[in-house]
């Protein structure tokens, strides 16, 4: 009973079989067991072994299958002082390092970057996108970062690596000056220059930054519509004097189609009328060579200065004669011009003109 007691207490098999996707680091479970001399180690691809005895990193492992025997755990062997290798239990911790890569990890900018661009001036960039890395020193990264939990994942580290990568970012970002205009044109080299900027700094964490990727730099909201502007702009060229003839024609039949009825019901005043006519004038001026383009120009002023006198008459209420909009009084039967009348179904007060109560929809 004794020897099987003993025995059971004696690990002969040590292997992991990863099947998690975030697993960094993973202590072997010894549960209250000793290793012995001739144990199977099997450390698969992407995988390192590291053997630990009483907190010291002792022997490295890279993928393969291993007899435990003095001659290939020779840093252990020292620290045990074994001159020979004969069969005994020993004490050690094992972890086995993750040395895949992980992909897909998320970066973003928490707070914009600032950054002095020669058309724009200071100017404020928000950026996001992906990156991967992977333990390229099982040794340093257990050293400086893992130390003696139980498993490391991916999140333990990831805020981390984001706050170099976002550090760096900023850094190669202002020191290229690259205009905000050709930063979508330069992401790869950008990226490039990133992972040369933070290699020094994942080295000393025991890991390799295998990939990063810009997915999108975006300027703020008021910078973004001036480029749509300038871009309008340019897209117009030498028709913008059409385009502004088309603005200002615009401008003055909104006007006339105001309810109050014309420029002076719009509260637009003589004054503002006569300063959107000076733009319509000087738009066909600028806009117009020629005496081709003069022709269509004069024949439309003529049915927009008609458009505009009807739409400034009004019915009297009374007697049906077109009044002036705006007259207080029938200047035909002298009844008192009204804007409102009652609905004959509910009451309610409706305009003049309305075909249908707006509150109980009755015919009027």
């Amino acid at each position: 009973m004794a020897f099987k007691f003993i025995r059971s207490q004696l690990l002969k098999v040590i292997e992991w079989k990863d099947d998690s996707k975030d697993i960094l680091v993973h202590r072997f479970d010894m549960q209250g067991r000793e290793i012995m001399m001739g144990s199977k180690l099997t450390v698969r691809e992407s995988q390192a072994a590291v053997f630990v005895h009483k907190g010291q990193i002792a022997d490295v492992f890279s993928p393969g299958y291993y007899d435990i025997k003095t001659e290939n755990i020779p840093v252990l062997t020292k620290i045990m002082s074994w001159k020979y290798g004969f069969n005994s239990p020993f004490k050690a911790e094992v972890y086995f390092v993750n040395t895949r890569q992980f992909t897909d990890q998320k970066w973003g900018t928490a707070n914009p970057i600032v950054m002095r661009d020669k058309e724009f001036g200071m100017v404020r960039i928000r950026g996001f996108g992906k990156y991967s890395f992977r333990v390229n020193d099982p040794a340093v990264f257990l050293k400086e970062l893992f130390g003696t939990n139980s498993s490391f994942v991916t999140a333990d580290i990831n805020n981390y690596l984001k706050s170099i990568l976002i550090q760096d970012i900023t850094d190669t970002i202002a020191e290229s000056k690259v205009s905000a205009l050709d930063l979508a044109a330069n992401y790869r080299e950008i990226s490039g220059l990133v992972a040369k900027a933070v290699e020094e700094d994942f080295k000393k964490m025991g890991l390799l930054l295998a990939n990063i990727i810009i997915e999108n730099l975006s300027l703020p909201e008021e910078v973004e519509k001036m480029l749509d502007t300038r871009t309008s702009m340019g897209v117009m060229g030498d028709k913008m004097g059409a385009f502004m003839q088309y603005q200002a024609a615009h401008a003055m039949r909104d006007a006339a189609q105001n309810e109050g009825g014309g420029l002076a019901g719009a509260g637009v005043g003589l004054g503002a009328g006569v300063g959107i006519g000076g733009v319509f004038a000087d738009a066909f001026r600028s806009g117009l060579s020629g005496n081709q383009q003069q022709a269509p120009a004069a024949s439309a002023a003529p049915a927009a200065a008609t458009a505009t006198a009807a739409a400034a008459q009004v019915s009297c209420p009374s007697c049906g004669k077109q009044v002036k909009a705006g007259a207080k009084f029938c200047s035909e039967c002298g009844n008192q011009m009204k804007s409102t009348k009652s609905c004959t179904e509910c009451g309610a007060e409706i305009k003049i003109a309305a075909k249908f109560c707006p509150e109980c929809g009755t015919k009027q």
